[in-house]
């Protein structure tokens, strides 16, 4: 009886045995198996997105920003917002639910408040190639009495003639980097190298020193604030030409298969101007980008879309939404009549002689 006891005790405590390495092998197996998937020493992808900190204060990572949480500063006086007024004359959203921003949709106090705590570094390109060194002094000047005023900001100057970049007075935080690029004999060229030389430039120095971008026309000056709402991943401005349109069949949309640039008939949201657009650092990188890379295809199989750099910004844009739609506020146009549903014009192109301003003149 007690070998019999013996026995048995000694295969209990066998099988106890044998199941607790069993359970320390498999639990090795997966601790093991979890590692393979995220191993302690691997890289993180260098698309992340930048971190801003919550103290609103920029740390020793200058490639750590991004937008985190909408706080306001204690204290600050504003307008209540109402959920039952606002402007019923414009659509103030798209049907992909990003904000369509017009005049009367948002409050500049509380957005600049809460933009300004998270301490942008904000970049500017423009090119001023040929003749348009003429515009420089008054988009600059007229850029610091409206553009993202308080904000840190760089002007990115690309130009032909180094040495007519004005100098202007500029506030704290705020300055001019000039950049050399070639001369053209072609308009249609120096459109098409902005997207050559952006990309170069935003791989090799800007992604280091900003992050947003704006591409802006130099031929225009500002007479409003432009601020913080037109800050997001990607902001499109409507062209002020046909943003009346109910049906796509008049967009100037690149119309041949042929070209990179090419969208159908039935398909298309809005048509958007290349004279001003922007986002995150490196989401206009992917664009300036993808621009730059198709109109090369297209230039190797003798092809230029209808309207150069534009017709592949709005191929981008149908299938890679943008975040925010400007109005027609953000570019207006010293040649048309403001009509009634824009209250106030932020940015307009200069009424010019192309003839003469232009290498190979036309429009």
């Amino acid at each position: 009886m007690l070998c019999f006891a013996s026995k048995y005790h000694l295969t209990v405590c066998v099988a106890f045995l044998l199941i607790f390495l069993g359970g320390v092998y498999f639990s090795e197996v997966d601790r093991i198996r979890f590692k393979s998937f995220f191993p302690e020493n691997r890289d993180l992808p260098k698309d992340l997105p930048r971190i801003c900190p919550e103290n609103g204060d920029k740390n020793e990572d200058q490639n750590s920003w991004r937008i985190t949480e909408l706080i306001m500063e204690k204290g600050l006086k504003y307008t209540k917002p109402s959920v039952m007024k606002g402007r019923m004359d414009v659509n103030p959203v798209t049907n992909w639910n990003a904000p369509l921003v017009w005049e009367g949709t948002f409050d500049p106090v509380v957005i600049d408040s809460i933009y300004k705590r998270m301490d942008p570094r904000i970049a500017v390109i423009v090119f001023a190639v040929g003749k348009y060194t003429r515009f420089l002094k008054g988009f600059l000047e007229s850029g610091e009495k409206h553009f993202m005023v308080d904000f840190k900001l760089t002007y990115y100057i690309f130009t032909d003639h180094v040495d007519e970049v004005p100098k202007i007075d500029q506030a704290m935080g705020r300055k001019i980097t000039i950049l050399p690029v070639p001369s053209a004999t072609r308009w249609q060229d120096v459109v098409l190298g902005r997207m050559k030389y952006a990309t170069i430039a935003i791989d090799q120095q800007i992604r280091n020193q900003s992050d947003y971008i704006f591409m802006m026309d130099i031929d225009s000056l500002f007479h409003g604030r432009v601020g913080a709402e037109s800050l997001s991943r990607m902001s499109a401005v409507l062209h002020r030409g046909y943003y009346k349109d109910e049906t796509r069949k008049k967009f100037p949309y690149e119309r041949r298969p042929q070209s990179q640039a090419y969208i159908p008939m039935d398909e298309g949201d809005y048509y958007y101007s290349a004279a001003v657009w922007g986002g995150y650092l490196e989401d206009m990188y992917k664009l300036v980008r993808y621009c730059y890379e198709q109109s090369e295809i297209d230039s190797k199989n003798n092809i230029e879309a209808v309207w150069q750099e534009e017709s592949h910004l709005n191929k981008y844009l149908l299938h890679n939404k943008p975040t925010k739609v400007l109005s027609p506020e953000y570019l207006w146009s010293d040649y048309d009549r403001k009509p009634e549903d824009i209250k106030v014009v932020r940015i307009s192109q200069l009424v010019k002689n192309y003839a003469e301003v232009r290498p190979n003149g036309g429009h």
